[in-house]
C-alpha cells in the first residue's frame, strides 16, 4: 500500500490548492449537513486516489465516500477491501476552516485494517502504517521518520460540537480542546503541539464509521493507546460498535480522556 503514498500526496495537494475556491454541493438523502457536504475537491481527490489504485490493486473491493467515475470499475466489497475518504471533515473542517481535515486510505483484510495512509494537508503531515511493520510520518519534502509524542503539548483534538462538561474536564487539566475531523483525531498524539484525541459520536450516528478508524492503525503502530466507551482498547474490526474514540500517548492521559468522555453521558443519550 505504501506505493500509493505518492497518490495520497497528490490528493492532499489538490485539496489544499482548492481550499476557499470550491462550494458545497450537498448530497441528497443524508441525515445531517456534515454528512451531506460535498465539493469538487472531494471528487477530484477521490479520483486521484482511485486511478493508481486501479493500476496496482484492481481486484480489491472498494468502500468509497463519493460516487465518482472509477468506483464502478472495482468489484463488490470482499475480504480484501480498500476504504477511502477523500476529504474527511468536508463541512466544518474544510469548507468552514474549523480545525484540520484529513485525506485517508485504508486496506482492510477480513474486516480489520492492515495498512493505512493518512494526510493532514494543512499541517503538511503524511502518515503511513502497516500492521506489525510500524508507522512513519513525513513532511511534504521530508524523509519518513518514526512518529513521536510531544509530552509538553496542551492541545487535544476533539469532535466538533463537544459538550461543555467534557471541555471543562479537559480545561481543569490545563488542556485546550481543538475541534478536528475524525481522521485528525485518530492520529492526534503524533501531530506537533497536540497531546491526545477524543471523539464522540451521537446516538443517531450509531458508531464511529469505518473511514473514521483508518488513522487508528497509525496511532497503534506508533505506540499510542486507544479506548472506546467501555474502557477497553478500541475494537479492530471496522464495523464493530463504538461511539467513543480515545487516543493518548500514555495511561495517565488516557485516564483523563476517559473522565472527560464520561462527562458526556446526557449528550450521548439524547
Amino acid at each position: 500500500m505504501r506505493r500509493l503514498a505518492p497518490a495520497l500526496r497528490q490528493a492532499a495537494q489538490i485539496a489544499r490548492a482548492l481550499e476557499g475556491r470550491v462550494a458545497n454541493r450537498p448530497k441528497a438523502g443524508e441525515e445531517s449537513a456534515a454528512k451531506a457536504a460535498l465539493t469538487l475537491a472531494d471528487t477530484a481527490c477521490q479520483e486521484a486516489l482511485l486511478v493508481p489504485l486501479l493500476e496496482f490493486f484492481p481486484e480489491v473491493g472498494l468502500l468509497a465516500e463519493e460516487s465518482t467515475p472509477s468506483v464502478a470499475r472495482f468489484p463488490p466489497r470482499g475480504a480484501a477491501e480498500v476504504v477511502i475518504d477523500p476529504i474527511d471533515g468536508t463541512l466544518r473542517s474544510y469548507l468552514e476552516g474549523r480545525g484540520p481535515y484529513a485525506v485517508m486510505l485504508g486496506l482492510a483484510l477480513a474486516g480489520a485494517y492492515e495498512a493505512a495512509l493518512v494526510a493532514l494537508p494543512r499541517e503538511g503531515l503524511f502518515f503511513d502504517a502497516v500492521r506489525g511493520g510500524g508507522a512513519r510520518v513525513s513532511r511534504s519534502d521530508g524523509t519518513p521518520r518514526t512518529p513521536r509524542l510531544d509530552p509538553s503539548a496542551r492541545r487535544v483534538f476533539v469532535s466538533h460540537g463537544l459538550p461543555e462538561p467534557v471541555r471543562e474536564v479537559l480545561a481543569r487539566r490545563g488542556w485546550e480542546a481543538t475541534p478536528a475531523s475524525g481522521g485528525a483525531i485518530a492520529v492526534a498524539p503524533f501531530v506537533p503541539g497536540v497531546r491526545a484525541g477524543l471523539r464522540l459520536v451521537r446516538p443517531e450516528a450509531e458508531r464511529v464509521s469505518p473511514r473514521g478508524r483508518i488513522g487508528l492503525l497509525v496511532a497503534e503502530e506508533a505506540g499510542a493507546l486507544t479506548a472506546c466507551e467501555l474502557g477497553a482498547p478500541f475494537p479492530r474490526q471496522i464495523d464493530a460498535p463504538a461511539q467513543v474514540l480515545l487516543v493518548a500517548g500514555d495511561p495517565g492521559d488516557l485516564g483523563v480522556l476517559r473522565e472527560a468522555a464520561a462527562a458526556a453521558g446526557p449528550y450521548m443519550r439524547s
